[in-house]
């Protein structure tokens, strides 16, 4: 029980509300520094009231009534605050107001995890609008909520629950539903689980919870082995002699990617002006990356250019004003396939493997830093940049058969040495 706790009551008039000579009396009431007022059903004239006794004047006009009335006010207050210091309660003013009217205590309102989504996809939406991110990325939090809602129902029979009620046992059932259940892939797992974790990052920092159950859980990543094409693989697509048009262009596409590495949506929104002419005088195609926002600066290469030159006056490029005649991501995907299948390249071909492919075949195992490579893909951390860039076969055996060279120079450098000693 907190002894410490500090009550004062106050009786006063207010003389800012006189009215017909009489005005509103009141009852303050003080409690461990906070302050609340409480309204009597009387009004008293200044004349009648006696400040330092906080009472009307005997033999008044009402006196006994009124001054019956504040002491039995000033005892219930009272009573109530000793029951509720004694059960260990800290309370203050307002509370203890509502319980001497009667009235039930305002309870603070119980936020729920799906009022977090919400109030965070609304956030979004607005941010779609006036393109700072890309809808794409809004529909991977609005699919986390309805897996959540899904996982919910399954497992606990709600569609909702508190954020009070959050422990880390519901991320670790939602993570082995989504492992088994929905059977996606571990990383594809752990990115939803990344998710459900900053919407309750953000419960925090809006003070709905007090803390982040979930943080205890640890989100793993494993990376993939990722596919790219090789160099010979790149020439088979590039002298394939093609006789359907929109095989030829998806070709020509892929190609274009391969040598420059933007993403498919990059390059679905270029126009025929965003090539521009660089600190180098030769042209260089330059956006700002749909996914994160960061530039992307890329020199073209010959071959990107005789692409571009080759679409100038394609019908789509002219009426649209696009750099390339880009097809639907599911088109070109589909395209893409059937491209791999005339051409005798046994591998799942997409449009993101082509960035693939610029990282590591075309700038990566010709020699370029991996630094410039990072700079190129506009990325932010070097570290994301060796995800993509793996390192080929080939590219090994080149360099190990240079640092063998210098070793063999230099043993022939030793044994001459020794001889003109000897």
């Amino acid at each position: 029980m907190n002894t410490s706790q500090k009550f004062n009551t106050l009786f006063h008039i207010n003389k800012q509300r006189i009215k017909n000579g009489t005005a509103p009396l009141y009852l303050r009431v003080y409690v461990n520094g906070t302050r609340s007022e409480i309204s009597t059903p009387f009004r008293v004239a200044p004349e009648d009231w006696d400040i330092k006794q906080q009472r009307i004047k005997s033999g008044r006009k009402d006196a006994l009534v009124v001054n019956v009335f504040l002491d039995e006010a000033k005892s219930k207050l009272n009573k109530i605050f000793v029951l509720s210091v004694t059960a260990g309660e800290v309370i203050n003013a307002k509370k203890l107001r509502a319980r001497f009217q009667g009235k039930e205590e305002e309870k603070p309102e119980c936020k729920t995890i799906i009022d977090a989504f919400e109030y965070h996809n609304k956030k979004m939406e607005e941010k779609v609008k006036i393109g700072k991110i890309t809808r794409k990325t809004l529909l991977r939090y609005q699919s986390t909520q309805k897996k959540l809602v899904i996982f919910m129902e399954r497992q606990y029979k709600v569609d909702n629950m508190p954020l009070k009620d959050m422990r880390l046992s519901f991320i670790t059932e939602f993570d082995h539903y989504l492992l088994t259940v929905e059977k996606l892939q571990a990383n594809t797992a752990h990115k939803i689980i990344k998710i459900v974790k900053k919407i309750m990052n953000q419960a925090v920092a809006l003070d709905w919870i007090p803390s982040n159950p979930f943080n205890q859980f640890k989100c793993s990543y494993k990376n993939p082995e990722r596919i790219v094409l090789t160099q010979t693989e790149i020439d088979k697509l590039k002298n394939k002699e093609l006789k359907i048009q929109r095989l030829e262009e998806v070709r020509d596409i892929f190609i274009f990617q391969c040598y420059t590495g933007f993403a498919y949506t990059d390059l679905y929104n270029f126009k025929r002006n965003d090539v521009v002419i660089g600190i180098d005088g030769d042209y260089w195609l330059s956006t700002y990356r749909q996914k994160t926002g960061t530039k992307e600066n890329v020199p073209l290469l010959p071959v990107a250019l005789e692409i571009i030159e080759k679409y100038k006056d394609h019908p789509d490029c002219v009426s649209k004003n696009k750099l390339l005649p880009v097809n639907s991501n599911y088109r070109y995907n589909a395209y893409l396939q059937e491209l791999a299948d005339l051409c005798g390249i046994d591998k799942k071909i997409t449009t993101h493997i082509a960035r693939h492919t610029f990282a590591t075949t075309i700038t990566l195992s010709n020699g370029v830093p991996i630094e410039t490579v990072s700079k190129m893909l506009g990325h932010t951390r070097l570290a994301t940049t060796q995800i993509y860039a793996k390192v080929l076969e080939d590219k090994v055996s080149q360099d190990m058969r240079v640092l063998k060279e210098k070793l063999n120079q230099q043993d022939e450098v030793q044994k001459e040495k020794k001889q003109i000693v000897s």
